[in-house]
């Protein structure tokens, strides 16, 4: 066999040896500086992914906080429309009917104005119709009573009827 395959087992002990010496230094200084950095590590990472779900469950509650203030808000704008249209329907009929009103009242008024205007022209004509008959009748009656006995006879007349229709 060659050389480099046959087992030198003094040169194999002296490696186990070396082995087990750096191996026993390591385990005694060296392992637990990398653990510890591993596990500060660990814990920094550990913390980040934390802090990463809080912001992520604080964004989400932001979000969530943030939608339904924009419902409200909506329905807060909706509410106001409504409610100004309302006013304003409201105002509008309000006007509507004070203006009725002030029409009936001044046709009204105006009714009331020509029916006095009609009964003082009624006696107006009245009067003067009276007026005249009671000049045509005059003048009738003096040309017609110019003697003594006809007037005698008139009253007679006139006399008789009042007695009758009493």
């Amino acid at each position: 066999m060659p050389s480099f395959l046959t087992p030198d087992f003094g040169l194999l002990f002296w490696m186990l040896i070396a082995f087990i010496v750096v191996f026993v230094i390591l385990a005694k200084f060296g392992f637990p500086v990398i653990i510890k950095m591993v596990d500060e590590r660990k814990k920094y990472i550990d913390e980040s992914l934390k802090s990463a779900r809080e912001a992520n469950e604080k964004l989400a509650n932001v979000k969530a906080e943030s939608e339904l203030m924009l419902k409200e808000a909506r329905q807060k704008q909706s509410q106001i429309m409504k409610d100004a249209a309302a006013t304003r329907d409201k105002i509008i009929r309000e006007a509507k009917d004070r203006a009725v009103a002030e029409g009936n009242r001044i046709i009204d008024d105006a009714r009331q104005q020509i029916i006095a205007e009609r009964e003082k022209s009624l006696r107006q004509n009245r009067e003067e119709v009276a007026n005249l008959s009671i000049k045509i009748a005059g003048q009738v009656l003096s040309k017609n009573l110019q003697q003594d006995e006809q007037q005698v006879a008139w009253i007679d007349h006139l006399l008789d009827d009042l007695t009758v229709s009493k």
